[in-house]
C-alpha cells in the first residue's frame, strides 16, 4: 500500500513539474532569428508541419510541445493559411493565437479603370501571391467557371483594389469584381435617369466604358456621356475613337489614321449606328454614374483641349472651329 501512496504521489508530483515546466515553457517568449520574422501557412498545412517548420527556422525550441499545447487547447485543426509577420518576439503560445486566429498580412492587387480584361488578365497572371488557376483558360471558360451569364468577359469586372490571403485562387479574385461590378451596374440602373435610350445594363456598361476611355476628368464626364446619350436619341453615329482603337486590337500602333476611321468592323462607330457589341474597357463607378444619370446637354461634340479638359458644342460649325483651335494648333 505504502509503495501504491508513493508512486501515486510521484506521478501527482510529476505531473505538477511537467505541468508547471509546460505552461513556463509557451509563455516564456522565443528570440526570433530576425526582426521582423516572415513565414507563410501554405492552405491544407496541419499544425504540426507548421510547428516542424518554425521549430526548423528556430522561432520555437521544439515542435511537440507546440502541438501538445494545440491539442490540450482544442485549436489543433483551427490553423489558418496566410502570410504573417512577427515584429517582436513572442510566447509559443501567443503565436499559436495568431496562426488560429488568422492574424495574417494580406496581399493586394489593384484593376485600374479603363483596363481591357486582357491588361486585368495579365495583372493577375503576374502576381506571386496568387494561385493561377485560370493562366491556361479562355475567357469564355473563365466566364463560365465564376457562373457569369455573359458572354464576353470584357468590363465586367470591377476596378478596385482587392485583398487576399497569400495563396489565394485567382478564381476568388474574379468572383468578387464581378459580383462588385454587377451590384454597382445594377444599384446604378436602378437609379437611373428617365427615357434614356439604354435597353438594359449591359448596354449602360458599355456606354460607361466608352465615357471612360474618352475622359479622365471627373467634371466632364456627365457632359461626355450626355453628348453620346443625345447622338443615340437622334441615331447619329457615336464617331468615338476609343472603340475604334479597341476594335484594332494588336493591330493598333499608337497612331489612328484616316483608313482606320473608314474601315468598317463591329467597333467601328464611324461606320456603324449604335452602341459597339461589348464594353470596350473596366469602367469606374463615376463613369457608369455619368452614362446612368448625363448631363441634360444639348450639345453634340466635344473635342479634348489638350490639358484634360473638353470643349462641347451644340453646332458642327463650331465644332470645327474649337478642333482648329485646340487640336491643330
Amino acid at each position: 500500500m505504502r509503495t501504491l501512496k508513493r508512486l501515486i504521489y510521484l506521478s501527482l508530483a510529476g505531473l505538477l513539474l511537467f505541468t508547471g515546466w509546460l505552461a513556463y515553457h509557451v509563455n516564456a517568449s522565443v528570440q526570433l532569428p530576425v526582426v521582423p520574422y516572415e513565414f507563410s501557412i501554405t492552405p491544407g498545412s496541419s499544425l504540426k508541419s507548421v510547428a516542424q517548420q518554425l521549430a526548423d527556422a528556430g522561432v520555437l525550441h521544439d515542435s511537440w510541445s507546440f502541438v501538445l499545447l494545440s491539442r490540450l487547447t482544442g485549436v489543433a485543426s483551427s490553423v489558418k493559411a496566410g502570410d504573417y509577420e512577427i515584429t517582436e518576439n513572442i510566447s509559443p503560445a501567443e503565436l499559436l493565437a495568431r496562426i488560429t486566429r488568422g492574424d495574417i498580412n494580406q496581399s493586394e492587387i489593384r484593376f485600374i479603370e479603363g483596363w481591357t480584361f486582357s491588361q486585368l488578365r495579365q495583372a493577375l497572371n503576374e502576381h506571386p501571391g496568387l494561385r493561377h488557376a485560370t493562366a491556361n483558360l479562355t475567357d469564355r471558360e473563365i466566364l463560365q467557371l465564376i457562373d457569369a451569364t455573359e458572354t464576353a468577359a470584357e468590363g465586367l469586372f470591377f476596378p478596385d483594389t482587392y485583398f487576399f490571403a497569400r495563396g489565394s485562387s485567382d478564381v476568388e479574385i474574379l468572383k468578387r469584381a464581378y459580383r462588385v461590378m454587377h451590384h454597382h451596374l445594377h444599384t446604378a440602373w436602378a437609379e437611373r435617369a428617365i427615357d434614356l435610350p439604354l435597353a438594359d445594363p449591359y448596354q449602360a456598361l458599355i456606354l460607361a466604358s466608352i465615357v471612360e476611355k474618352e475622359t479622365g476628368r471627373e467634371s466632364d464626364r456627365r457632359m461626355v456621356a450626355g453628348v453620346f446619350i443625345n447622338r443615340l436619341r437622334i441615331n447619329m453615329l457615336l464617331q468615338t475613337d476609343p472603340t475604334v482603337i479597341y476594335g484594332l486590337g494588336d493591330k493598333f500602333d499608337g497612331n489612328l489614321r484616316k483608313k482606320d476611321l473608314l474601315t468598317d468592323q463591329e467597333y467601328n462607330t464611324y461606320t456603324r449606328r449604335g452602341l459597339p457589341p461589348t464594353p470596350i474597357a473596366l469602367p469606374g463607378l463615376s463613369s457608369i454614374l455619368a452614362a446612368l444619370n448625363p448631363a441634360e446637354t444639348d450639345a453634340l461634340y466635344f473635342v479634348a483641349k489638350g490639358n484634360g479638359e473638353s470643349h462641347f458644342s451644340r453646332h458642327l460649325t463650331d465644332h470645327n472651329r474649337a478642333v482648329s483651335r485646340y487640336q491643330k494648333r
